[in-house]
């Protein structure tokens, strides 16, 4: 199972470096899924910073000493998001060439990204021989 987690944290922090890397080359992509109720002069500054952000979760996710707090910080950018999915849902035609069940099917993968990255806030088991041959055995009584 431990062999799984790793592939699929490494997996997790590519996705992240990637969208936030995609902040910068398709900057207009993400310009149309900010929400209007957003003033238009905060939008190019949060496109940035969240691609910021995406990119330095994603990597601080892979360095074990810093791994649980970048799964928490990657929930709290999922959170912080989920708004945005949610308005490009109500107002397809912002991206009308992707199909509304597909910007339907986005709203619960959100969680299920919450999810992933929240595996990754749980602390290490120790391994056997970390801890001794005794460990977890009942106590020995004489």
């Amino acid at each position: 199972m431990l062999i799984v987690k790793t592939v699929l944290m490494y997996l997790l922090a590519l996705l992240f470096i990637a969208a936030g890397v995609n902040h910068f080359l398709n900057e207009a992509f993400y310009m149309k899924i900010m929400p209007d109720y957003i003033p238009l002069a905060l939008h190019r500054p949060a496109v940035i910073v969240s691609g910021i952000a995406e990119v330095v979760l994603g990597v601080l996710l892979v360095i074990p000493a810093t791994t649980r707090l970048a799964a928490w910080g990657i929930i709290a950018l999922l959170i912080a998001v989920f708004p945005a999915n949610i308005y490009v849902y109500q107002h397809q035609e912002v991206l009308p060439d992707v199909s509304p069940t597909m910007h339907l099917i986005r709203l619960p993968l959100q969680g299920v990204m919450i999810a992933w990255a929240w595996w990754y806030t749980l602390p290490k088991k120790p391994a056997v021989d970390e801890v001794g041959d005794d460990a977890g055995s009942p106590p020995q009584t004489s």
